[in-house]
């Protein structure tokens, strides 16, 4: 009954380590004094149990946590809050990592697609990914759509709108996302590519809905969206009737849940194909091990769910292709945008000499 595991990263004293751990446990479960619950069964049947405790560095430690599953209501919202709802509010907690058992587990179809089904979409084998952005906002659907037929004329395997571009005066959704779908398969009537647009899905059920019907209705069959703007219920829900493969975009997680247990387990948990995160040495301080252990977590095997493709981004330059392969391997999509647009009018060439090195540094030529 108490196989839902939960593990998480207190800050404490040696001296106050075990009375917070329980406190922990109190708060996440039955949130009041254990002496006051008047059915004394409640506290074999819902008290969350301290499972071990274990000094990390620094005056942290890891703490797990085993809970009755039931307490989640098997659905996502309950699942969370269980994990890290109030707790979310004490700076002194961390969330690190979770473990479902087979019971919870079954309850999520994971990524519809996954690596293999990105990979078929994108008529790519044995490189990575390669992936840009259009940005930045302000421009109109015309300009946008000029970027994205130079990005497939250079052979970008999905051209994305930047997180930022959602419904802007300057290019509503309504607007852009035919027109550039039909740049694109312009340069792929040309090309003989196969270049992918994913387009920024956001807003309330009643607006995602609307947005995604004109999409659907443009030919896409790629979307990019950020789990945490949406929440992760709505989600998880927009997934499961999706019926196209998904981009999650980190924006507004960052939550003090470790990134390989957000990224990495969360957002593919709930359907994510792939997962965009802050590569090291970029724009965001994250490390070659936090990154590196997000990949691998998005790619492991878990049970029934697919694994999700892990896109590391946040200021990267085709300069640094070759590091990164070498860190995340071939199960990777290369995400390049601002280093891209630098070349203004050279944007095709620089384009071109990404997607070249990518071939190159993979054998692919």
């Amino acid at each position: 009954m108490y196989e839902l595991e939960a593990t998480y990263r207190i800050q404490s004293t040696p001296e106050k380590i075990e009375a917070r751990a329980q406190a922990l446990a109190i708060e996440q479960s039955i949130e009041m004094p254990p002496t006051a619950v008047r059915q004394p069964e409640l506290l074999q049947k819902v008290l969350a149990q301290v499972d071990s405790i274990q000094e990390a560095g620094a005056g942290y430690f890891r703490v797990v946590l085993r809970f009755a599953e039931q307490t989640t209501a098997f659905e996502t919202t309950g699942l969370l809050n269980v994990l890290f709802g109030n707790c979310a509010l004490q700076e002194d907690v961390e969330l690190l990592d979770l473990k479902l058992p087979p019971s919870l587990l079954s309850l999520f179809a994971g990524p519809r697609f996954g690596i293999a089904g990105l990979r078929q979409l994108a008529q790519v084998e044995g490189r990575p990914l390669t992936c840009t952005a259009l940005k930045p906002q302000g421009l109109s659907p015309t300009q946008l759509a000029e970027l994205a037929y130079t990005f497939a004329l250079g052979g970008i395997d999905i051209v994305k709108d930047d997180h930022g571009l959602t419904n802007q005066p300057t290019a509503p959704f309504a607007e852009r996302v035919p027109v550039i779908q039909e740049a694109i398969a312009r340069a792929n009537a040309e090309t003989g590519g196969h270049t992918l647009y994913a387009p920024m899905l956001t807003g309330g059920p009643k607006t995602l809905h609307r947005h995604l019907r004109i999409a659907r209705q443009a030919g896409v069959k790629v979307i990019l969206t950020a789990p945490m703007l949406l929440g992760l219920a709505t989600f998880q829900e927009l997934v499961e009737d999706l019926g196209l493969a998904v981009l999650a975009h980190p924006a507004f997680a960052g939550l003090r849940i470790s990134p390989p247990l957000m990224f990495g387990k969360l957002f593919r948990l709930l359907g994510a194909d792939a997962v965009i995160f802050p590569n090291h040495g970029g724009r965001f301080a994250y490390s070659p091990q936090t990154c590196l252990a997000l990949a691998q977590a998005a790619r492991a095997p878990w049970g029934h769910i697919r694994p999700a493709l892990p896109v590391p981004a946040g200021g990267m330059t085709v300069e640094r292709v070759e590091e990164m392969l070498g860190l995340y391997g071939l199960e990777t999509m290369l995400l390049i945008g601002g280093d891209l647009l630098a070349a203004k009018d050279n944007l095709l060439e620089r384009t071109r000499q990404f997607v070249q090195k990518v071939a190159v540094s993979t054998g692919k030529v």
